[in-house]
């Protein structure tokens, strides 16, 4: 049960987060986006949990470096390299989490699709980053390691846990991919909304698997 009421307090918080982006004021945002976060490290603070106690240290981690990013990215100030690092520093624990609960599982089969997405994004991308093409695409191929490892362990232990941390990845892939294509190539308006809401469902998702 306390799950499930902080779960409906991420929900509304998260819709809070992404209506002020659009409508205001802009301390809504400051609020409600890092409160979100705040929220799913509450979930993953849950004692009753089936996984190791370093899985659950990592994510919690991940989650906590991920906020710093999040704290970055809404700055009045441009702080997007600061923000990518501490993204980037998130993903390198849910890497060591999978691995560690995983068994070290690596499916080559499961590599060749983010394989192919990461060429793709990469191609459409490429023309549009100048400067930003080295930390752009160390980031890339760090998240896309993340969610094949997350896929790995998913298709070898097939289990609750394993599989939402799998779909947390994609939807993490997901946002990201959306971030760059709006900073980078074409700004759209509804970016902001499809980039928070499949990001805080991927933060969630991940919280639960522990």
């Amino acid at each position: 049960m306390p799950v499930l009421i902080i779960s409906a307090l991420v929900a509304i918080s998260a819709f809070l987060a992404i209506r002020a982006e659009y409508f205001g004021p802009r301390s809504k945002v400051y609020l409600f986006k890092p409160l979100t976060v705040l929220l799913i490290i509450l979930i993953a603070l849950q004692t009753k949990n089936q996984t190791s106690h370093v899985y659950r240290i990592a994510i919690i981690a991940g989650l906590l470096f991920s906020l710093m990013g999040d704290i970055f990215l809404m700055l009045p100030r441009d702080r997007f390299i600061q923000g990518l690092v501490s993204f980037l520093v998130a993903h390198l624990c849910y890497i060591a989490a999978f691995i560690t609960e995983g068994n070290r599982a690596f499916s080559t089969l499961s590599l060749l699709p983010f394989f192919v997405y990461g060429g793709l994004m990469l191609h459409a991308l490429w023309p549009h980053l100048g400067k930003m093409r080295a930390p752009v695409v160390i980031y890339m191929l760090v998240i896309l390691l993340m969610g094949w490892q997350a896929a790995s362990r998913f298709l070898v232990e097939n289990q609750e846990g394993s599989l939402l941390a799998f779909i947390g990845s994609l939807f993490f892939i997901a946002s990201d991919s959306i971030l760059a294509i709006n900073r980078f190539k074409t700004h759209f308006k509804s970016a902001q909304a499809l980039t928070l809401t499949t990001y805080f469902i991927a933060q969630w998702l991940i919280a639960l698997s522990t």
